[in-house]
């Protein structure tokens, strides 16, 4: 008995915990699971948003790629996306292929590519609180050399 009641004491602590979020914030933890496509983000405001949704539209047109994220910084430009399940086996060709297109149409641009989930998910995260207003441009731009710094120490 002692063991049931404490089993529905979890449940619901767990339950209440897990509705206790705001809505952005599930939106964020579903990116892994669904398609986000999330709006091309510029730390600065108004440098260069029309660039980067070319960058995006040049990342969506490959046919092995199904969701993307591109975050722009003051330095750096943010490239992360998701693989289609059967094309997991090519992912090095895939960033590859990826890397070489982007530097030929873009050489002056400074990129980092990434298909790390983990990158994923901190990408869109920013794109969300920068958007709805919760970070400024410099406390956005210093989570975004974060982001940067993560995916080069995961290589």
């Amino acid at each position: 008995m002692v063991y049931i009641i404490r089993l529905m004491l979890f449940v619901s602590i767990f339950i209440m915990s897990s509705c206790s979020q705001g809505p952005n914030e599930k939106e964020s933890q579903l990116a892994l699971m669904k398609t986000t496509n999330p709006t091309p983000t510029v730390t600065e405001k108004n440098k260069g948003q029309d660039k980067v949704e070319k960058i995006e539209k040049e990342v969506e047109s490959f046919d092995e790629i199904y969701d993307v994220a591109v975050v722009k910084g003051k330095k750096d430009t943010l490239v992360v996306y998701k693989v289609k399940h059967m094309q997991r086996f090519n992912m090095k060709e895939i960033e590859k292929d990826l890397n070489k297109t982007l530097e030929k149409k873009y050489p002056k641009e400074n990129f980092t590519v990434s298909s790390d989930y983990k990158i994923f998910l901190e990408a869109v995260r920013l794109v969300e609180r920068k958007n709805n207003g919760s970070l400024s441009d410099k406390q956005a731009e210093k989570r975004f050399n974060e982001i940067v710094k993560m995916s080069s120490d995961m290589k």
